[in-house]
């Protein structure tokens, strides 16, 4: 059996690319559609409400329109694993049944490679890749300096087929699987590029993903770009804005962000508040809270990019400090992923992430369904409409 590991995490992910996220296919072995988004670590910053919530409520607690009922999908794996059949594969059945649209289930190989993405490691070839309406797997973007990378792949590759199995109209986590392995083995790839088809065989590594980025424009203005809340995220944010130059704005780049540990989202959101409110939840009912850490920044002008990337733990950053008049927010508006999974061991060993409730930003908004409008709708040039916007603030060239 499968020990959770001390992610404890609920989470918000989305299930398939129906909604149009991008899986990473190196990432995070086969998490639905969309890496890792909002889920909390208990050795994190957030002992207290995690600890809380590893104590799964009663069957009889509220259930929520729309999430699965977690003793059926239980139910629904002892029973296939009794029979000789896979409990995971039960389990989904019944998960896909409820309507729960966020819920998924993971084998044990599947949930140790979440972990392990939680600390911004992964095994793979370090492909990004979408699937296109007509059911093909196309190459969205590679890591640099990956094995792909090496080979030569590039954005824009149609995949064909993965150590010979044919890709083409499966599931993106199926494809994900295919491409899993050990680090050091060999795995072939079939493309097509510009109308050739293409034949490179790589070797699996252990990938690390930076999760912030920081640089410095000649203006002044200091960009922090968060690509995901993996573990350290948070303090990484809070550094960078405490060696920020004294009296210049601050750009949070939060585009693309699927989101990650609800922990280090709140960590990062505590570099620009004193603290307060972050973000209400509620699990099975049961009204919950979220407070920022005394002692941020609340001087320095500040400004959130966001876009369509932008998900569950990065969109309750930018409402936090939207709401909280901390930070005008840029860009387009966000994905709307706001419930919230928790996890469920199976008797397979396999693990069940079920919708339990929804998140809401200080002012009451929920994000699920609805997203983010930003301050500033901008599309083109979105960096410098920021800089635009931190000058009416008081800071820019």
């Amino acid at each position: 059996m499968l020990g959770l590991p001390s992610i404890a995490a609920f989470c918000l992910r989305p299930r398939d690319l129906r909604r149009g996220a991008v899986l990473t296919l190196a990432f995070l072995a086969a998490v639905g559609a969309g890496a890792y988004t909002g889920c909390w670590d208990r050795e994190e910053g957030a002992a207290a409400a995690a600890a809380a919530l590893a104590d799964v409520p009663a069957p009889e607690a509220p259930r929520q329109a729309g999430t699965a009922d977690r003793d059926a999908v239980a139910r629904a794996a002892a029973e296939a694993v009794a029979e000789g059949k896979s409990g995971k594969k039960a389990a989904q059945e019944v998960v896909s049944r409820s309507g729960d649209r966020w819920g998924t289930v993971y084998d044990q190989g599947e949930y140790q490679a979440f972990s392990e993405g939680l600390d911004g490691l992964w095994t793979g070839v370090g492909v990004w890749a979408e699937r296109a309406r007509d059911g093909m797997i196309k190459v969205d973007k590679i890591q640099p300096g990956s094995p792909a990378a090496r080979a030569g792949l590039r954005a824009g590759d149609r995949l064909l087929s993965v150590d010979g199995h044919a890709v083409t109209g499966l599931a993106v986590a199926d494809v994900v699987a295919l491409l899993r392995g050990e680090a050091g083995t060999p795995v072939v790839l079939n493309l097509s590029r510009d109308g050739a088809d293409l034949t490179e065989t790589v070797r699996r590594e252990q990938l690390r993903n930076e999760p912030v980025t920081v640089r410095q424009r000649p203006d002044g203005v200091t960009v922090i770009k968060v690509a995901s809340f993996t573990r350290g995220s948070g303090e990484r944010v809070k550094a960078a804005v405490r060696a920020a130059p004294a009296g210049e704005g601050v750009v949070l780049d939060l585009r693309g962000n699927p989101g990650g540990l609800v922990a280090e989202a709140v960590t990062a959101a505590s570099a620009f508040l004193n603290g307060g409110l972050v973000a209400t939840y509620d699990v099975r009912g049961e009204q919950r809270v979220l407070y920022a850490a005394e002692g941020g920044d609340t001087a320095r002008p500040l400004v959130a990019l966001v876009d369509g990337g932008t998900m569950s733990a990065a969109e309750l950053v930018t409402g936090a400090l939207q709401d909280r008049g901390r930070a005008v927010a840029v860009g387009s508006r966000t994905f709307g992923k706001g419930s919230v999974q928790m996890p469920t061991e199976l008797p397979d060993g396999s693990v069940a992430e079920l919708t339990v409730g929804t998140y809401r930003t200080p002012a009451g908004r929920s994000l699920d369904g609805e997203g983010i409008t930003p301050d500033v709708p901008a599309g083109e040039r979105v960096e410098e409409r920021a800089v635009t916007v931190l000058g009416g603030l008081g800071v820019g060239p």
